[in-house]
């Protein structure tokens, strides 16, 4: 009798810890964690701008972030970075919007940029070692990461994204 009582306190008690475990590591906290640990890369980053001076994606800690990979081979960038500077200039201080080139010398993305009249529209950076794409886990083109107020990715986009699909994504980011 005292056998079968521990074994259904055991399986109790097993049964609780388990459904606990489950609640804990949902896909959303599963999810929220992975989002800080990227983010925690991100901002460990430095990175340079046009001029050579280096920036500190640290720096943006604390405000709504939207940070997108770009390359002037991808050719799904070119519309997309138009559109993040037409973003930037609706949303203002609400939001930073970052573009980093990837492993691309300063005179081959800042060309780009000056076709596409963007270079003075938003914060352009490059990234000569690939260490921000890698830090995101990347493995298309273009990538964007939008982080909170929090400093946590509250969104990883992968592939391109049209105006729309980017004003909400921002609007989310904004309200969260």
């Amino acid at each position: 009798m005292k056998t079968k009582k521990s074994v259904l306190i055991i399986t109790v008690l097993a049964i609780i810890v388990g459904g606990f475990l489950l609640l804990r590591f949902t896909p959303q906290n599963h999810q929220q964690m992975q989002g800080s640990l990227i983010a925690d890369k991100v901002f460990a980053l430095q990175l340079n701008d046009y001029n050579g001076k280096p920036i500190s994606l640290a720096d943006f800690k604390g405000r709504p972030l939207v940070i997108n990979s770009w390359a002037a081979w991808c050719p799904f960038c070119r519309k997309e970075l138009v559109d993040f500077a037409a973003a930037q200039k609706e949303f203002g201080d609400k939001v930073a919007i970052i573009a980093v080139d990837r492993a691309e010398t300063r005179d081959v993305a800042k060309k780009y940029t000056d076709e596409l009249g963007v270079t003075d529209d938003m914060t352009f950076l490059l990234d000569l070692s690939d260490d921000f794409y890698q830090s995101i886990g990347g493995f298309s083109m273009p990538e964007t990461i939008f982080i909170d107020k929090s400093g946590a990715v509250s969104i990883h986009k992968r592939g391109p994204m049209d105006p729309e699909e980017m004003r909400q994504k921002i609007q989310q980011l904004i309200s969260q």
